[in-house]
């Protein structure tokens, strides 16, 4: 997960439910592969499901959509109940309000793009609508393809429509299953900022599966890792990163996940600076000018990141951010001539990769305070 983006503002904000949740357990027996999972997710934002192939990420969604029905299970989105075995209450696909967007759009082609819209919403009676049509082509930039038939969209659009399609239906949840994994970099990168509107915009749960950090970083709030068809780990994004105990803070692109707020930009030497929200922290970046307040996420990986001790007046570097920091942990990496290193920086969570030598020849152990060097940061607007 190796970039920053932007989480563009609000424009109809979200409910503030406290209690918002959905409570998901299943146990599925298919052949050889048993999926056993308890897991509360939250009620709002997006949640990444994320693991190797054969992980059971995709029969977790099948199971939420009551494609799937478990032997054991129950399922609660909201305060509503779609499934409960024990007490035999089981509603089927056409009667949960949610949206599913798999890999290809799956439009019928002889249906104009806004005739396929047509179809999700009139699933929907008209009193139970949450979302319109236009208001689904302006979110998802549609608009002008509306008279279009199928066969003349790039892949991008296509996916874009077969997302506002899912929308149409009104939905209380919204699965995604890897809707970018068609799709080549250029078509991914032009459909992220739409989807990163949706979290923003609209207050609709997503369950996100995709096996890209790079889509993870930008758009999840909680992260699931699944292996083996069990939850090695279920909890807000920048945590789950940053656990030592789990593979992905000690893998080779290993990073964790910060939101700032702009703060301030030096027009002389074109730095824009973060203010890390609940902390007295900065980070600096090369980089246009952007709206004072505007909120930030930012990605920087534990390979970046370098470890230096000492009084902060006797260092003399050419990197911009340099933060002070207290060790939390350290664990063993892959490669036996490296650790990685859990910092606790004002509260944040982050990671560096360095060498036992430097470990050994500083001194650095658990609870030590010292100054996090970030070598490298960068935006994605």
């Amino acid at each position: 997960m190796s970039e920053l983006t932007s989480s563009r503002s609000t424009v109809a904000p979200r409910r503030a439910e406290a209690s918002a949740a959905i409570e998901a357990r299943f146990l599925v027996e298919q052949g050889g592969f048993t999926l056993d999972l308890d897991l509360t997710l939250p009620g709002r934002g997006v949640t990444a499901i994320f693991g190797h192939s054969g992980s059971g990420k995709t029969t977790l969604l099948r199971c939420l959509a009551g494609l799937t029905r478990p032997r054991e299970g129950r399922l609660v989105v909201n305060g509503e109940v779609w499934l409960d075995t024990a007490r035999q209450v089981f509603l089927p696909t056409h009667k949960r309000p949610l949206g599913y967007v798999f890999q290809e759009a799956s439009l019928f082609p002889h249906l104009s793009v806004k005739k396929n819209l047509r179809f999700g919403l009139d699933r929907v009676k008209p009193a139970e609508r949450r979302v319109d049509l236009l208001q689904a082509a302006e979110l998802l930039g549609i608009g002008h393809l509306l008279e279009r038939m199928p066969a003349g969209l790039s892949g991008g659009e296509r996916q874009r429509v077969g997302i506002a399609r899912a929308l149409l239906t009104s939905p209380r949840l919204l699965l995604l299953d890897e809707p970018l994994a068609s799709l080549d970099q250029k078509r991914k990168l032009e459909i992220l900022p739409y989807l990163e509107r949706l979290h923003d915009e609209l207050d609709i749960p997503m369950l996100y599966i995709s096996h890209a950090p790079e889509e993870v970083a930008r758009l999840a709030d909680h992260l699931v890792l699944l292996e083996g068809g069990r939850a090695l780990a279920s909890g807000p994004l920048s945590e789950t990163l940053a656990r030592l105990d789990l593979p992905l803070a000690l893998a080779d692109d290993a990073s964790v996940v910060f939101e700032g707020v702009v703060d301030t930009f030096d027009r002389a030497y074109g730095l824009l600076t973060l203010a890390l929200p609940n902390s007295g922290a900065k980070l600096t970046v090369v980089h246009a000018p952007l709206a004072a307040g505007k909120t930030m996420r930012v990605t920087v990986k534990a390979r970046d990141v370098s470890l230096i001790t000492g009084a902060h007046e006797q260092h003399h570097s050419s990197v911009l951010n340099v933060l002070p920091a207290t060790v939390v942990d350290i664990a063993k990496d892959a490669n036996p001539s490296q650790a990685v290193v859990r910092l606790d920086v004002d509260g944040s969570p982050l990671l560096a990769r360095v060498t036992r030598y430097s470990l050994d020849r500083l001194s650095i152990v658990e609870g030590m305070r010292v100054w996090a060097q970030v070598k490298a940061v960068s935006l994605l607007a």
